[in-house]
């Protein structure tokens, strides 16, 4: 049975006195959260503080810890991010809580720590290396290409071949080159998400589409064994950890009911945010059809879930009992009046009541195809002069954002006016890669593009994963059969001889000091010297890595080199503006916001929805307006008293020409 709980007046002015700012006290809807320990859903508007109230609840349970059972807490959230700040925030209060056997992380982290390595021990009786989408891949493929067209597997690509040939066919528009470069695409990307259902024996692609179950096909025992043989690596992807997570609870159902001993209360954070199979797995675990004895609650918005290609159908279905926090404190009366217009689930009960105490209208700035490239000034020069007159007091960012950011077509549609996209309204817009990636195509790459650290250690286990790349080319591998990591990579050398070992320390050392120093080719050029002698050690030469080694077609432009991009800035008079994606500002809080409308599927927000700037709630039941209202929805809820959103002349005088005045305020630029 879940513990009992109950909540004094001065634990709630503790959590205050640590959370709030001097003076400020939670409201009767927050304390109402605070104080409830049932099983229940929290929706909350954009700003209202609900990871605050959550904290609060933290704070407090702390204090009664541990439980007389010996039970724990569970905290989940979607992003690493997410549960930084919650450690940043209360952890030096709260050592209890986080501590055993108490767990506070990411859903991946939760599935991999309590289901997907226990399941996979079992089953093949060793460690489980890596939980890696790029190197789970990138092993499969090197398999399936062995096997391809190998007669005793029945030529598995033929396979493949049928299922995309005609999708190629069309997008090739009948050019038989181009057919075959897309069918080829299709087939390895399909082949990048297979794997082996261990439940229904199963050959499955990631969207779970069963392509083989018939056990003695040839098709299906080569599949079979090329997956089995990247997981005997020590190896699996972020999706097949859920997959043998659903097989641990399918073998061995106590475990559910361990789990559910283990954590008295299940917090998720951000539970908008959670994909389908992420949703199903903590529903299965801890509400059990209304059977589990923990405490579930699940914290978020709804219409704010712009993850997972925009799902435009909400997986999330509300629990009997929601909690709502309806007062915003980020958003000004005026902005709250908008955006509650823009959410897609607005029922009865659901409001937006704007409590930041600034009185600028929403601006809407209409612009023609000869100015816009006046949009970003003009709103900068808003912000100014709001700056001066002293009615934006706020020492929040200032943000450009937009839904589309470029364009992945070809040139022709790159060019066609009709299209706008982010890189339209700033011409030196370049997508950002907000954390660096341990995995890319060719050596070089390694070496351009790394974590910007006060220390050395990024670029030195940049070059030596490069080095494990080039050994998995070559399938060099451990006495075990199992591919090598950065240690057993360094401890080898040192085994085998302690002179290599002593020399390529050194190396790594002048190398990542060269990289510093911008003398990216030289230490390229080094290396490229080097490897022989490393592949040596193994009494092996260069032959399948020569591609990678040589290839010159870095991955990411040097101007994003240090994981920013100081084109997608505009700055003025002192003043430094972010462009960037709605993607990229969720659940961030700006002073101001400028919304640039981009096409998605040849149209744009204005078009599709044109109801809601003129004042009506949504009701469109179409996938693509569905998609439209949460992007709107998260991008005009970030700034605290200046939202500007930029249309074009000819859609605002077809659509909007009757907006309502008293409630936007219209510009031309």
């Amino acid at each position: 049975m879940p513990q009992v709980i109950n909540i004094t007046d001065e634990e709630i002015q503790y959590a205050e006195q640590l959370l709030l700012p001097t003076g400020k006290t939670f409201d009767d809807e927050r304390k109402a959260f605070i104080r409830n320990f049932n099983t229940i859903d929290l929706q909350a508007v954009p700003g209202s503080g609900k990871t605050t109230a959550l904290l609060a609840k933290l704070l407090v349970l702390e204090r009664k810890l541990p439980f007389a059972d010996g039970s724990g807490i569970l905290v989940l959230s979607h992003t690493n991010t997410a549960i930084d700040e919650i450690k940043e925030k209360i952890q030096k209060h709260c050592p209890r809580l986080f501590s055993y056997p108490n767990f506070i992380g990411t859903i991946q982290s939760f599935v991999d720590t309590f289901l997907a390595i226990p399941i996979y021990n079992l089953v093949f009786k060793r460690k489980l290396n890596w939980i890696d989408k790029d190197r789970y891949e990138e092993e499969l493929v090197k398999l399936f290409n062995i096997i391809a067209w190998q007669k005793d597997y029945d030529e598995p690509t033929k396979l493949f071949y049928q299922r995309h040939i005609k999708r190629a066919e069309k997008e090739a528009d009948g050019d038989k080159k181009i057919t075959r470069k897309i069918v080829a695409k299709h087939i390895e990307n399909e082949i990048r998400g297979l794997y082996y259902d261990f439940i229904t024996d199963e050959i499955k692609n990631r969207d779970n589409d069963v392509l083989l179950k018939t056990q003695t096909n040839k098709r299906y025992i080569g599949l079979k064994e090329i997956i089995f043989e990247v997981l005997k690596k020590g190896i699996v992807s972020y999706d097949y950890a859920y997959h043998l997570g659903e097989y641990y609870l399918h073998e061995i159902p106590l475990i559910k009911e361990l789990l559910q001993k283990r954590f008295s209360f299940v917090f998720v954070d951000e539970m908008q945010d959670m994909d389908t199979h992420q949703y199903n797995l903590l529903e299965k675990l801890f509400y059990d059809d209304g059977n589990c004895i923990s405490t579930f609650q699940r914290i978020g918005d709804k219409n704010q879930a712009i993850y997972y290609s925009v799902k435009a159908d909400n997986i999330w279905n509300d629990r009997a009992d929601v909690l709502r926090l309806n007062g915003s404190q980020r958003l000004s009366k005026p902005i709250a009046n908008v955006v509650k217009k823009f959410a897609l689930h607005n029922d009865a009960n659901f409001d937006i009541i704007g409590k930041n105490e600034c009185e600028i209208k929403p601006h809407i700035l209409v612009f023609e195809d000869a100015t816009i490239g006046n949009i970003i000034p003009c709103f900068a020069q808003m912000v100014k002069e709001y700056h001066e007159m002293g009615i934006l007091k706020s020492k929040k960012d200032i943000k450009v954002v937009c839904w589309n950011t470029d364009w992945k077509e070809n040139d022709e549609s790159r060019i066609d006016i009709a299209k706008l996209r982010l890189e339209d309204y700033h011409k030196g817009f370049k997508k950002e890669k907000h954390k660096p990636k341990e995995d890319y195509d060719n050596l070089k790459s390694y070496l351009m593009y790394y974590a910007q650290k006060k220390t050395l250690e990024p670029l030195r286990k940049n070059i030596l994963n490069a080095f494990l790349k080039i050994l998995r080319f070559e399938n060099i591998d451990t006495v075990d059969g199992r591919p090598y990591t950065k240690k057993k990579l360094i401890d080898f050398i040192q085994e085998k001889d302690i002179q290599q070992y002593d020399q390529l320390n050194l190396h790594l050392y002048n190398w990542s000091i060269a990289i510093v120093q911008e003398r990216t080719n030289e230490v390229w050029n080094c290396i490229k010297e080097y490897i022989p002698t490393l592949l040596a050690l193994f009494d092996k030469t260069i032959s399948a890595s020569l591609n990678f080694i040589n290839n010159d077609n870095v991955e990411i432009p040097v101007e994003n080199a240090l994981i920013f991009s100081p084109t997608n800035y505009y700055k003025t008079d002192g003043l430094e503006i972010e462009i960037t994606s709605v993607h990229a500002v969720k659940g961030q809080t700006h002073c101001a916001t400028l919304y640039l409308e981009s096409c998605y599927y040849s149209n744009y927000e204005s078009e599709r929805l044109s109801h809601q700037f003129l004042g009506n709630s949504f009701k469109e039941k179409k996938i693509h307006h569905k998609s439209s209202i949460k992007m709107a929805y998260v991008g005009f809820s970030r700034p605290t008293d200046l939202l500007c959103v930029a249309i074009h002349k000819s859609r605002f005088d077809a659509q909007l020409n009757g907006i309502d005045t008293n409630v936007w305020e219209v510009k031309t630029v």
